[in-house]
């Protein structure tokens, strides 16, 4: 794959959205502050009417977390970002924000399992209606998104099985519908995928996973335009309070420093594995964007500058199998996050997608093997 820096990516990713303070420092600081200090009352007036920028108080304005907003905004191409305290907080907040009773929200069927059981067990409840579509299938996309659907969203390549959706196709059914699209960026981050230029309209991170690319902290952001995030999903937060620490932000602030490179280190990697595992008789498939056998390869190629870091297979022998393969790794960890230096493994009908039921993990593809 082309590996060149485009546009600057890399000095974006170091400095991008960092203002020094008087004491001159070289890396960016953390404001461990609950609240900021007025010059006045009719300052901290001003402040709170919104007639007058500044900040007023952490949850929803920290020069930590700006720094960090300001700086995945640049990378990502987006006017707005709001940072929050986990992915899921990002997915709820563009819910919550964007959203209206009587609504409906299209959905891949292949997304993280909290995904399902937000849309169905809570959304549910307040009227918001969830219809499931695979991802791959740009006709039926067409014809799930009808006049009463408010919002698309969309994780590609998907979580777990790497299913590839054709962004720009599905962002002009959603132009043509009065829908927004909102594509979940964790799998390939703005290094490898930047799906506003595509055509969307939202973009959502788990920075917990590669932003980060440690496995050190939990946080989420949420990006587009000045009025639906910089205004709507902003408002929601303010209100609500799902918000980013100043710590996690400096922590995902150096993550990004290294993002690219750590991002196609991880694609040269999961290559190799992924063409291993395709030779070995008792692996049944791989799911792995990169390989030349991957239904949606070449789609892949085309929308994103390398494949990713996660590989999935299904091995013969169903559950039984799984958990043997995993016990019998020395390396790797088992634990379900993903992103992180160290490599991971994990069986999703068990853990990620366990508390979905039977009927969505088959629909999703995700078998006991």
């Amino acid at each position: 794959m082309n590996v060149k820096d485009p546009a600057g990516f890399s000095t974006l990713a170091i400095r991008a959205g960092q203002v020094r303070t008087p004491e001159g420092e070289h890396a960016e600081p953390i404001f461990t502050t609950s609240s900021f200090v007025f010059d006045s009352a009719e300052q901290a007036a001003a402040r709170f009417a919104e007639t007058e920028p500044g900040n007023i108080y952490s949850r929803f304005t920290n020069p930590t977390v700006r720094c960090f907003e300001q700086r995945l905004a640049a990378l990502e191409g987006a006017a707005a970002c709001v940072a929050t305290s986990s992915g899921m907080g990002a997915i709820l907040a563009t819910c919550m924000a964007l959203v209206s009773s009587g609504d409906r929200i299209v959905c891949s069927d292949s997304v993280f399992g909290s995904t399902i059981t937000l849309l169905n067990r809570y959304m549910k409840k307040f009227g918001v209606e969830t219809r499931y579509v695979a991802p791959q299938d740009t006709d039926a996309w067409a014809e799930a998104i009808d006049a009463r659907t408010r919002l698309v969203l969309l994780e590609t390549p998907s979580n777990p099985l790497a299913a590839i959706a054709d962004v720009a196709a599905i962002a002009a059914i959603c132009r043509t519908r009065g829908a927004l699209l909102a594509v979940d960026n964790c799998f390939c981050t703005p290094a490898l995928q930047q799906p506003l230029s595509l055509g969307a309209d939202v973009v959502i991170h788990s920075a917990t996973k590669y932003l980060d690319g440690q496995g050190r902290c939990v946080g989420g952001a949420v990006l587009g335009s000045a009025d639906a995030v910089g205004k709507e999903v902003f408002g929601f937060i303010r209100a609500a309070g799902p918000s980013m620490s100043p710590f996690n932000a400096w922590v995902f602030l150096k993550g990004l420093e290294t993002l690219r490179l750590r991002m196609h280190a991880h694609s040269a990697a999961a290559m190799q594995i992924a063409a291993w595992l395709e030779r070995q008789p008792l692996v049944r498939r791989v799911h792995y964007a990169g390989l030349q056998s991957h239904p949606q390869h070449a789609l892949a190629a085309r929308q994103q500058s390398a494949f990713g870091g996660i590989v999935a297979f299904e091995v013969a022998g169903e559950r039984e199998a799984a958990f043997a393969f995993i016990n019998a790794t020395r390396l790797m960890s088992i634990t379900a996050n993903l992103g992180d230096t160290k490599t991971t493994i994990t069986h999703p009908a068990t853990t990620t997608h366990a508390r979905i039921d039977a009927a969505e993990r088959t629909r999703a593809g995700i078998t006991g093997g």
